[in-house]
């Protein structure tokens, strides 16, 4: 089984070793092609106004100076053209992606992607608990659950246009409850911190930060997270309201 590999913190992240880690429990045949630099909160965007380039880092292990979506489609459309991945893992993300956090995510975007293109494709993320942990960030529980996590996904029958969304939750690998399918949530509070600052020319700037929320909706995501569990979300990137249809239509019938 071919697979590649991709993230959003970038082609030296730690989670991306730990991905690697992860994949070589189901094969040797791993290809890495992931963002040059940090992309978090790129959600599923893709370079128009620039040229990107790609740098060689080993063997089948390359970074692109782009977003994951671009690393993706690079290396569908360029490095792995002539020997397409059978499989694409993005991650491991240092941080959540629950949630409408999904949205933002480069991490869900680039197995968006994966999907798109028409390969089983999983995104994995890694919780953590305090704020300004940087690269100190704990990725024991995807180490040690990862692969129980992964091989369930891939024995499953092929669902196309669908992607997994697996988050490991921020406590010690043996306090996991175990894995839980659900659904994802929704935060019900405004969750947005702007911290201000002057730079030293004296200038005003701000900068989003990582706000925090209690909420957490009963059978979601959010909900088994914060009970221990590892969690799997299937996703789809038809955003279609399909319970609006008729009554959009009705609005323009007359």
């Amino acid at each position: 089984m071919r697979i590649l590999l991709t993230n959003d913190d970038g082609v030296h992240a730690p989670g991306l070793k730990v991905l690697e880690e992860i994949a070589r429990c189901f094969s040797d045949d791993i290809w890495i092609v992931a963002p040059h630099e940090e992309q978090s909160g790129a959600g599923h965007s893709l370079t128009l106004t620039r040229p990107l380039r790609v740098h060689k880092h080993g063997d089948r292990h390359f970074s692109v100076t782009g977003t994951p979506t671009d690393a993706v489609m690079m290396a569908m459309g360029h490095l792995m053209q002539d020997a397409r991945p059978d499989l694409i893992l993005s991650g491991v993300n240092r941080g959540a992606n629950l949630a409408e956090d999904v949205t933002y995510s480069g991490t869900v975007a680039a197995a968006m992607e994966g999907a798109i293109s028409g390969v089983r494709s999983i995104a994995l993320s890694q919780v953590y608990a305090k704020e300004g942990m940087g690269d100190a960030v704990p990725f024991a529980v995807a180490r040690a659950w990862g692969e129980r996590a992964l091989r369930p996904l891939i024995d499953l029958p092929p669902s196309p246009r669908m992607l997994f969304n697996v988050n490991f939750p921020a406590i010690e690998p043996e306090a996991v409850q175990g894995i839980r399918v659900v659904r994802q949530g929704f935060h019900d509070v405004d969750r947005t911190k702007i911290i201000s600052g002057v730079d030293p020319r004296g200038y005003p700037y701000y900068w989003f930060g990582l706000g925090t929320s209690d909420a957490v909706p009963d059978g979601s995501d959010l909900a088994a997270i914060a009970q221990g569990y590892v969690t799997v979300t299937p996703l789809h990137y038809d955003l279609t309201q399909d319970s609006a249809l008729a009554t959009t239509a009705a609005a323009f019938a007359s």
